[in-house]
């Protein structure tokens, strides 16, 4: 599954509506993604980069979260863990929460 694909399923189970969004110029030269975009603020939404977003998502949907093995999953025992591994432990964690939040998304339907 691509990160777009694990961003737009993690955003459907948060309950988040929106749109990807591109950032044409001098900055980045090529018209590229910079994520997905949604609320009245013009805020960019990407629990894969962001901290903040991260946790924010592990809060909404009720998530354990597992420092220590770098993991996390719904109350709902009917989950497994979800984890992630690499050099960048916060990297790590980010991605866990966020392949969590896409796998209830994706049984949402």
């Amino acid at each position: 599954m691509s990160d777009r694909e694990l961003l737009e399923m993690a955003a459907r189970a948060a309950g988040y509506s929106g749109r990807w969004i591109k950032w044409p110029g001098a900055r980045h030269p090529l018209d590229v993604e910079l994520g997905f975009f949604h609320g009245s603020d013009g805020s960019v939404w990407d629990p894969l980069s962001s901290d903040g977003d991260a946790l924010r998502l592990a809060v909404k949907l009720n998530m354990l979260i597992d420092c220590c093995g770098m993991c996390a999953r719904p109350l709902d025992d009917s989950f497994e863990w979800m984890d992630a591994t690499g050099p960048d432990e916060f990297a790590n964690m980010r991605r866990a929460i966020t392949l969590c939040a896409a796998e209830i998304g994706r049984r949402m339907g």
